[in-house]
């Protein structure tokens, strides 16, 4: 299994000749949606889910399977989506995926919580878990955890707790892309002594076997 770290939330994950494709949002890279034969949509929020990217995909790819909660998939119907909530398994791209959580994490008490999922990828030989806009935790081993490191949603302390609550082999930055480079160091560096576990930020583009 080969994961590909693009902007912000979205993850290129390979195996074979088979490419899922997690949260192509309006900051990733259009490019992270070349050849892919299945996406993952944590959740309907535009920095995680450009319709027009997805579209753009299926006209090259007509055999693109996309997959998001029942909620999503108004967002989504020009485009055959498979609905999953928490607590399904099924394959895609010939990975073994779960999907857990169901909501967004609180914004504030005034604005409404929408569905969101993490998904736990597994090749059989590792696993990585990617939680979208929540933190929660999944009940089964974590090889490879992308942490959400910045957004209006969170605060540090709660990234620390998470990375900590599923004790992954190791983690990597996500949600990073509203944090200034200097703001990131930071960041990075109380995850590096606090997080219990080995912890990078990578940046776009950087391929992680």
């Amino acid at each position: 299994m080969r994961v590909t770290k693009f902007t912000h939330s979205c993850l290129r994950v390979e195996g074979g000749d088979a490419v899922l494709v997690v949260d192509p949002g309006a900051f990733s890279e259009r490019s992270a949606l070349d050849g892919a034969d299945a996406v993952l949509i944590t959740h309907e929020h535009f920095d995680h889910l450009d319709t027009d990217a997805l579209a753009a995909a299926l006209v090259k790819h007509p055999g693109l399977r996309v997959y998001a909660h029942p909620q999503v998939l108004p967002k989504l119907e020009a485009l055959a989506v498979t609905a999953v909530e928490a607590g399904t398994e099924f394959t895609a791209a010939g990975f073994s995926v779960r999907a857990y959580g169901g909501q967004h994490a609180v914004i504030h008490a005034d604005i409404p919580r929408i569905a969101n999922l993490g998904y736990l990828i597994s090749d059989g030989a590792g696993s990585v878990y990617t939680p979208g806009d929540s933190f929660t935790v999944p009940d089964e081993h974590v090889d490879t955890l992308f942490v959400p490191l910045n957004a209006p949603w969170m605060k540090l302390s709660e990234a620390i707790d998470f990375v900590r609550a599923v004790k992954p082999d190791r983690a990597f930055a996500l949600h990073d892309y509203l944090l200034t480079d200097t703001g990131a160091q930071v960041s990075d560096g109380h995850l590096e002594r606090l997080g219990g576990t080995r912890y990078a930020h990578v940046a776009p583009g950087t391929t992680l076997d």
